[in-house]
């Protein structure tokens, strides 16, 4: 080496000094910034076994230790993950799907075969899988899970190691969408075997295939995930450990915040939004959400639609919405959330309005409905609520309506968040207050949820009619006749009063401005922490 070469070399290396001293020098997403990020979850998971699981808190953590085939990306589009590529037959009816080479997080190999046991699994009745019919799609599955077909029917097959080949009953445009939901997340048969009914309740009962991996889960209280180093793209994640506390209460969110044990609160009560409105730590999370009431039409005093529709014609849902939340949720005009599209086009522009606030047609209709039902005296009414800050404010709101408008006296029962899926399960209640989120970006998400039987048809209503434009639909290659027979059916669903739909949330929730790149969704799972990362921390 020349003395020219070694000046010259010694040059650079005193200005590279320099500037990294200066900060002249990038140091890349995070620079030296402790990639540690603290959030909070409003309970505790129900369960983490993906097969099973039905809840957004569940599904908020599976979708940061576990991948299925897609994941949604910033953009909220499906993007390949497990799958490296998929080959779509011209009927659209046929996904063959490669898989890259990935690893679960104890070093064995992610295959083909660890999808078809997965879905399988979640459609073996035995299993009770209140979420096996996200799997219906497939040839063979709805038969499999009724108990009307054999397990070989189904119609997804590992062909081999890296080989997955799914065929569809019908074409559908949002199956790639689907694979990416919790449902369809592979798993490892031994692991399963191996713990059996303990599979997935603690950390080293499971394994990971995602960016992140569970290490820490104390019960009721806190979940601590750490970099999975086996996961496929690791180098795309910055994060180093997520904390997760649990807090249900807004306040003490706030105060964790204020004294940095939090970098995130979730759901800002009115209380707070004046105070905090404006400033630069404040998103707005526009969910494809809709809660509800939900009847329990095998209870005698709401198996009557007058009654229901009384229940529903009381409540101004702009009191809910502008005065109580004040953080951009929308009043209901339907069950669909107005951001869900069908063919292209906005469903709840197709679909109309069906909601209204009549408090003098209300009372009618609730003397109308006892009088068909041979009910002289009104009876009390138990209302199965939420814990949560956020809601507590709603349920005292439709206590105090239903007492002044219909002069029903209201019993709010308010649950931990598992105890009240319990209930609701059972058939042990007679209102609901309830919420569902979107699956993926279809009316379907929210429409077949009320067929005959569904699992999460809590309520029990039926109606024939319904079940058959679901199911003409489900099968409908034309699109454009296909986004009419949904709209006939939702519309069949308001003018029965199912349910009573009540807002579209939004959530302002508040992070801080160090944390950077946290992708949120509308449909599944609410967060996504992938290429998260910290920057600029004091």
């Amino acid at each position: 080496m020349g003395k020219k070469w070694n000046m010259a070399l010694s040059l650079l290396l005193v200005v590279s000094m320099v500037l990294t001293a200066c900060g002249g020098v990038q140091q890349g997403a995070g620079g030296k910034d402790k990639q540690e990020l603290n959030w909070v979850i409003t309970a505790e998971p129900p369960g983490l076994d993906s097969a099973i699981t039905t809840d957004t808190v569940s599904f908020q953590i599976l979708n940061n230790i576990t991948e299925g085939l897609y994941r949604l990306n910033k953009d909220n589009e499906p993007e390949p993950a497990i799958a490296k590529d998929v080959e779509i037959s011209d009927d659209k009816k046929t996904y063959t799907f490669k898989l890259r080479d990935a690893k679960w997080s104890d070093g064995k190999p992610v295959t083909a075969h660890d999808f078809e046991f997965a879905w399988k699994r979640a459609l073996d009745p035995k299993n009770k899988s209140q979420y096996a019919y996200i799997l219906f799609p497939i040839q063979g599955a709805q038969e499999y899970n009724e108990g009307k077909g054999d397990q070989e029917d189904v119609a997804v097959k590992a062909v081999d190691d890296k080989t997955l080949k799914v065929e569809l009953k019908d074409p559908i445009p949002y199956f790639l969408m689907m694979t990416s939901f919790a449902t369809y997340r592979p798993q490892r048969e031994d692991i399963v075997e191996k713990y059996g009914k303990d599979f997935a309740e603690d950390p080293d009962k499971m394994v990971y295939n995602g960016p992140f991996k569970l290490t820490q889960w104390q019960h009721n209280k806190s979940l601590k995930l750490e970099k999975n180093e086996k996961y496929w793209d690791k180098d795309k994640v910055k994060l180093d450990t997520i904390n997760f506390t649990k807090s249900d209460e807004v306040s003490t969110q706030v105060n964790l915040y204020n004294t940095g044990k939090l970098d995130f609160v979730e759901n800002l009560d009115a209380s707070f939004v004046d105070k905090f409105k404006g400033k630069e730590d404040v998103k707005v999370f526009n969910e494809t959400t809709t809660f509800y009431l939900q009847f329990n039409t095998n209870d005698q005093f709401f198996a009557n639609e007058k009654i229901r529709k009384a229940f529903t014609m009381a409540l101004d849902r702009s009191i809910m919405t502008d005065k109580i939340s004040k953080t951009g949720s929308k009043p209901a005009q339907g069950l669909v959330p107005p951001n869900v599209e069908v063919d292209g086009k906005s469903f709840r522009e197709l679909s109309g309005k069906y909601l209204k606030e009549d408090p003098k047609e209300a009372k009618k209709l609730l003397e109308e409905g006892m009088k068909e039902e041979g009910i002289k005296k009104v009876p009390k009414v138990e209302l199965l609520g939420y814990d949560r800050d956020t809601a507590k404010k709603d349920q005292e709101y439709m206590q105090q309506t239903f007492k002044e408008v219909l002069g029903v006296d209201v019993d709010i029962q308010i649950l931990p968040f598992k105890q009240k899926l319990e209930r609701e399960d059972a058939g042990k209640f007679q209102i609901s207050y309830a919420g569902w989120g979107a699956d993926y970006n279809d009316p379907m998400t929210f429409l077949d949820l009320w067929v005959t039987g569904n699992a999460f048809n809590r309520g029990d209503w039926s109606n024939k009619e319904y079940d058959k434009l679901i199911k003409k639909a489900q099968s409908n290659p034309d699109f454009e006749e296909r986004a009419k027979q949904l709209a006939k059916a939702e519309k069949i669903l308001m003018e029965e009063q199912a349910i009573a739909p009540l807002y579209h949330r939004a959530r302002m929730q508040l992070q801080k401005p160090y944390v950077k790149n946290v992708w949120r969704h509308p449909f599944g799972a609410d967060y996504t922490f992938k290429e998260a990362y910290i920057e600029g921390k004091q």
